[in-house]
C-alpha cells in the first residue's frame, strides 16, 4: 500500500499510524483510511471538532485553560475507514437543547461545555463510505457500518448496521462464533502470527481459526 497525501488513486490507502499527529487520537499499526474521493485529509477532513492539534492548542487549550476533560478518538488495529467517512467528536459541544437557547454564548462557554466521552472504533471494524459516527459512540470489534449510515449509538461486535439512524441489519456470525472470535482476538496477535494465519483469516472457518489459536497462540 502506498502512503501518498495527494490521494492520486482510490487504491492508495493510508496507514493512519503514519498520518496521525494529534495526541488525542490513538490508532493501531495497520488501520487505514482510503481518502481519495473528496481528497480529505484524515485529521482535518474525516475527524471533526477534535481538540489537540497544534492550531487549536495555539489558540486555546481548554484542558489547560479551563480544566476540561477532552474526549479522545481511539481506533483499534486493522480498522478500515472508507473515503468520505466523518467521525464527529465533541469538541464543540456547548449546545444544550434543554436550555432556552442552544446558542453557545462565549461568556458561558466554560459552563456550557459538556464532554461526550471517547469515541472508540475497535479492531477489525469497517466504516463504509460517507458514514457518520456521532460523538461518544463505541463500535465493536468486527462491526460493519454500511455506506451513508448515521451511527448514534454503540454497535455490538461483529454486527452490520445501516441507515439513518443506523439500525442492526444482522449479525455476521452466530453468538457462539462471536464469543470465539472475541476470545481469540486475532487482531491483537503479532504481525508474524497474523501472517501465518492469513489463509484461515480470509475464509469463513471460525472453528479452524479457533483450533489454530489453541494450538499455536495459546501454547
Amino acid at each position: 500500500m502506498k502512503n501518498n497525501n495527494k490521494f492520486e488513486k482510490w487504491s492508495d490507502t493510508l496507514y493512519l499510524k503514519e498520518l496521525v499527529t494529534n495526541p488525542l487520537i490513538e490508532v493501531g499499526d495497520f488501520s487505514y483510511y482510503s481518502g481519495y474521493y473528496g481528497n480529505q485529509n484524515f485529521e482535518d477532513g474525516c475527524v471533526r471538532y477534535l481538540w489537540g492539534d497544534p492550531l487549536t492548542r495555539a489558540a486555546f487549550d481548554p484542558a489547560k485553560d479551563m480544566g476540561w476533560h477532552l474526549d479522545k478518538l481511539i481506533i483499534g488495529n486493522y480498522v478500515c475507514i472508507a473515503a468520505g467517512a466523518t467521525i464527529l467528536m465533541g469538541g464543540n459541544h456547548n449546545h444544550h437543547p434543554d436550555w432556552i437557547t442552544v446558542y453557545p454564548f462565549a461568556s458561558h462557554v466554560e459552563k456550557s461545555y459538556e464532554p461526550k466521552g471517547d469515541t472508540v472504533i475497535k479492531s477489525d471494524a469497517w466504516i463504509g463510505m460517507n458514514a457518520m459516527i456521532m460523538p461518544g459512540v463505541t463500535i465493536g470489534e468486527g462491526a460493519v457500518i454500511a455506506a451513508g449510515s448515521m451511527v448514534i449509538k454503540d454497535v455490538p461486535p461483529y454486527t452490520i448496521v445501516g441507515g439513518n439512524p443506523a439500525r442492526v441489519i444482522k449479525k455476521r456470525f452466530s453468538d457462539n462464533e462471536i464469543m470465539m472470535l472475541l476470545e481469540l482476538r486475532w487482531f491483537d496477535w503479532t504481525k508474524e502470527q497474523v501472517e501465518a494465519a492469513i489463509d484461515i483469516l480470509m475464509s469463513n472457518s471460525i472453528d479452524e481459526l479457533y483450533c489454530y489459536y489453541k494450538k499455536h497462540i495459546l501454547n
